[in-house]
């Protein structure tokens, strides 16, 4: 039996090293030629939002083999694959199950204080730029049983995806991070683009591993795949899969009111995953501890957060060095609050995780608002941030900001500051961010 695995492996190398040498668009159009999307898939499939302990551990324990594997990471005792991301009332995690058992399964972020997993080393700015919430497709995996059955769990896990991201949560762009022997599939099938032409060689929220960085925008994608997939048999046609069958197989989530989220973790569910099976919350820095607790702000979660430090429990901005600018910015309302749109703000001082800036109205502390701050002429860097409370300064309309995870922009912005010890310094610092 190995040595049957060998050969196959041995053969599989070769017909990839064989594809590699054609030319792009001839390569991409046979990746086209192997798709397999079936129209009626056993009944025995149904594809759901993963909301049990049972269906949660399933797939964070097939995760976890599945990135092992790959070595994407280092084998945890809990089994499972488990990360900050995981407990966020913003993030879904999508399953597909045969027989009952889960199968696939993959997770959508959508972006919160923390930000998302990616854009510590892809600049997102230009994406944000355009019109439309951003979602980072994470934590995919599907298991080996079917990984070798012409797309028959992959193909309608991302119809789900897809129907999931355009119905319920509210999502125009995608955003992934793959390995780049993957990156082909995703840009010859699914026809995402590129954030960056470069690699990043290390991704160290995948133990190391190298990672391209890509975007699909969920609003033209309809007509593109009609573009390259008409005329093709209907078991080959993604176009009509996404867009005309319906698969009684998926169950779309049942909502009372018109929210964007399907949060599902429980206090009980956060203690199990976060505290007990694993030590995601006690390995957290303050930093991201005080976070956590600024978004589960209720009793019951408190009760099972990482406790904080005295010393942590308002973050001060003053423990990190200021830096004096002028930057025209504005606050965006959540979507939620239809009263009000959007506030101008003009930053006056900025550090690592924070900023302070002149506003004619007041701020309300309790939201996180979106800033959108223009650091210089082409520089816009987008935060999830606070207002923080400074009573002393508020007479004169000077507002402090705590920022949820900074961007690829605020960092190097902020990285160059503070290399920076001159006006000559700082422009030879700022010239790459152009």
């Amino acid at each position: 039996m190995k040595i049957v695995t060998v050969l196959r492996n041995l053969v599989h190398k070769a017909a990839r090293k064989a594809l590699a040498m054609l030319p792009r668009r001839r390569r991409f159009g046979i990746y086209r030629s192997f798709v397999e999307c079936d129209p009626a898939p056993n009944s025995k499939l149904v594809l759901k939002i993963a909301e049990t302990r049972e269906e949660l551990e399933a797939c964070l324990s097939l995760l976890h083999d599945a990135y092992v594997d790959s070595g994407f990471m280092t084998p945890d005792p809990s089994g499972m694959r488990v990360t900050i991301y995981h407990a966020l009332p913003t993030t879904t995690t999508l399953c597909a199950k045969y027989d009952g058992k889960v199968v696939g399964t993959l997770s959508l972020i959508r972006e919160s204080a923390l930000g998302f997993p990616l854009q510590r080393i892809f600049d997102l700015s230009g994406l944000r730029a355009r019109q439309g919430n951003i979602a980072e497709v994470s934590a995919l995996a599907v298991h080996p049983r079917f990984r070798r059955t012409g797309g028959s769990i992959l193909f309608p896990l991302m119809k789900f995806m897809y129907e999931y991201c355009t119905t319920f949560f509210d999502t125009r762009h995608l955003v992934i991070a793959v390995n780049p022997r993957h990156i082909e599939l995703y840009e010859s099938l699914l026809f995402f683009k590129r954030l960056s032409s470069t690699m990043v060689d290390n991704y160290d929220f995948v133990n190391g591993a190298p990672a391209i960085g890509a975007t699909l925008d969920l609003k033209h994608a309809p007509e593109i795949f009609r573009q390259h997939y008409s005329g093709k048999p209907l078991h080959r046609d993604l176009h009509h899969y996404f867009l005309n069958v319906k698969l009684p197989n998926i169950e779309l989530p049942r909502r009372r009111f018109y929210t964007t989220n399907d949060p599902v973790l429980t206090p009980a569910l956060i203690d199990h995953f976060f505290n007990q099976r694993t030590k995601v919350f006690a390995s957290l820095s303050d930093r991201k501890k005080a976070l956590l607790h600024s978004i589960y702000d209720l009793p019951d979660y408190i009760k099972v957060l990482p406790p904080l430090p005295e010393q942590v429990q308002d973050i001060k901005m003053r423990r990190h060095q200021r830096f004096s600018v002028k930057c025209p910015a504005r606050l965006n309302y959540p979507e939620s609050d239809s009263e009000h749109k959007e506030v101008a703000v003009e930053v006056r001082e900025v550090s690592r995780y924070g900023f302070q800036a002149r506003s004619h109205v007041a701020i309300d502390p309790s939201i996180w608002f979106t800033a959108v701050i223009r650091l210089g002429k082409e520089e816009i860097s987008h935060l999830q941030v606070q207002a923080v409370s400074n009573q002393e300064r508020v007479g004169e309309g000077l507002f402090g900001f705590r920022i949820g995870e900074p961007d690829l922009i605020w960092r190097k912005f902020v990285n160059a500051l503070y290399s920076g010890q001159t006006h000559t310094d700082l422009d030879q610092a700022t010239r790459f961010l152009s």
